[in-house]
């Protein structure tokens, strides 16, 4: 067994030890702020259109048309951030990634509708939401019934902690635009 010596410590012998930051980004800086807020733009919808897919194939949840609404703009934001890794120039690199924040923060404003809809606090769309009448003849409530949509956006599939997934959406995708935004605006000063 080999006996052990002070110079065999970590970090003796081989040059002074730093006790400093890590190396890596600095945040600080204006090019990093740009990277991060792309990255964001293009896992943010990504990550997002990913669970909705994932719930409607393997969770079961059947999409209202609200629901899909709230996609394409996601689609958009993937489609351009993407661009924004491959065409060069950084000028149409921020333009892209702007437009992918404007269409993230779309999606999150029809989750806050979509999400209102749900929770009664304003009224939906018609053709999507449905009130059964409780007056009249039979036939009327019938005809009503089966005139109402098979997927309602009035009514949430799955929440947790009482939020629905059209106020995840929402808060996601408007959290995600913001941050996009607040970094390319440090990035643009850095």
């Amino acid at each position: 067994m080999a006996e052990s010596s002070p110079s065999s410590l970590p970090g003796e012998g081989r040059g002074p030890v730093t006790t400093g930051p890590m190396p890596g980004p600095r945040l600080g800086r204006g090019s990093d702020s740009f990277v991060l807020a792309r990255w964001i733009a293009l896992l943010l919808p990504a990550a997002l259109l990913a669970g909705a897919w994932g719930s409607q194939l393997f969770g079961g949840l059947v999409p209202c048309e609200m629901c899909h609404w709230q996609r394409w703009p996601h689609y958009a934001a993937v489609v351009l951030a993407g661009l924004a890794f491959a065409l060069p120039g950084i000028a149409t690199r921020r333009t892209l990634v702007w437009l992918a924040a404007i269409a993230i923060a779309v999606s999150g404003a029809i989750g806050v509708y979509h999400a209102g809809t749900e929770y009664h606090w304003w009224a939906g769309l018609t053709a999507c939401t449905s009130e059964i009448p409780s007056g009249g003849s039979t036939g009327d409530m019938l005809k009503a019934i089966m005139a109402a949509p098979i997927v309602r956006c009035d009514q949430p599939q799955w929440t947790l902690a009482g939020i629905s997934l059209a106020g995840f959406n929402a808060i996601f995708s408007l959290g995600g635009a913001l941050a996009i935004a607040w970094l390319m605006m440090r990035g643009r000063k850095g």
